[in-house]
């Protein structure tokens, strides 16, 4: 691997973290997995606010399924 390769690595890898570090200030529940997905989702064209909606949507849903499993 070259320099200049691990270099565009590196920094990949120092944005993520930074990125990560914000998310977990901010409450957001995402794992480094989930935020990686976004980002890449993101850098090819995804609409972020769509993108945001889904996972509000989601996250909702996930909570309606825990609340109506648990109140049998």
């Amino acid at each position: 691997m070259s320099t200049r390769e691990t270099d565009r690595i590196s920094a990949a890898e120092e944005t993520l973290n930074t990125l990560f570090d914000i998310s977990q200030l901010l409450n957001t529940g995402l794992d480094k997995e989930t935020l990686a997905t976004c980002v890449g989702l993101i850098e090819s064209g995804v609409n972020p606010e769509a993108l945001a909606e889904l996972r509000r949507e989601s996250a909702a849903a996930k909570t309606a399924t825990r609340s109506t499993t648990n109140g049998r």
